[in-house]
């Protein structure tokens, strides 16, 4: 809402400027780009579906991702060019965004800074279908690997060419409660909670992905939960950022444990 060009700078601009290149190479590439679960927008349909409707998006983020997967529809139609969309739902693990809840939060309760916790206007949970960073690099591995060659040349389409869109999620909506919980037992201190009311910045309240599609096409299944993949960035950013935490003193004394057998 703050400086909304930077969305249509990257997402649609930016896009546009890498299908211009890609339309007139010769060979073309085949493209795997990302989209996101946000284009879902007000869809109350669970688990979100490729098949459901996305033509409500709550925020302009959502509004130049869906635009995003409209204008490679064209240049699929156009030039020949083979293109897969990923709808990745709240990605989290080590050298992840640091403006994502899961990073700021570890920050913040490190620090002993209060952290908002948001719940909807009916008073319920906020909950997010996070997915690990490891999942999902398997899922753009496996639609990479299976992508189809462009069909044009030098700008010109020979025949139809191969256009995807998959959710790559974790199937598994949390409450950011629950979050917070899991990361205050990793950490070892409490968060200084403050519930509020969701702002009106276009966020939805939930998201939940449906995987069958990808799981057909080239075997996506996550198999990381909430707990073992926090636990796994909790432990990179104990080291990346030199802090205390109980994952870190946990690695240290069974560290300790094992030259202690070994002698």
């Amino acid at each position: 809402m703050q400086n909304p060009q930077s969305y249509v700078s990257s997402n649609i601009a930016g896009f546009i400027n890498l299908l211009e290149i890609a339309k007139s190479a010769s060979p073309q590439p085949a493209i795997v780009w990302a989209s996101s679960s946000s284009v879902y927008g007000l869809n109350d349909k669970v688990p979100f579906s490729e098949l459901h409707r996305t033509d409500q998006p709550a925020s302009l983020y959502a509004a130049t991702k869906k635009a995003g997967e409209e204008i490679a529809h064209t240049y699929n139609h156009i030039y020949g060019l083979s293109l897969t969309g990923l709808r990745f739902f709240t990605v989290y693990g080590p050298w992840g965004r640091p403006d994502m809840a899961y990073f700021f939060f570890t920050k913040d309760i490190l620090q002993g800074k209060p952290i908002d916790v948001y719940q909807t206007q009916g008073g319920e949970q906020v909950a997010r279908d996070f997915t690990y960073i490891d999942d999902v690099v398997k899922g753009c591995v496996g639609s990479l690997d299976t992508a189809e060659r462009s069909t044009g040349s030098g700008g010109k389409k020979r025949k139809p060419a191969q256009l995807r869109v998959y959710n790559l999620g974790n199937t598994s909506p949390v409450p950011v409660g629950r979050l917070v919980s899991i990361l205050e037992s990793l950490l070892g201190k409490k968060a200084k909670k403050r519930v509020v009311g969701m702002p009106r910045n276009g966020d939805v309240p939930f998201t939940h992905a449906n995987v069958s599609l990808a799981y057909r096409d080239f075997g996506y299944k996550p198999t990381t939960d909430l707990a073992a993949g926090l636990r796994k960035f909790v432990k990179w950013y104990s080291g990346y950022y030199g802090v205390e935490t109980r994952v870190k003193k946990e690695i240290e004394e069974a560290g300790g444990l094992l030259e202690g057998s070994s002698a």
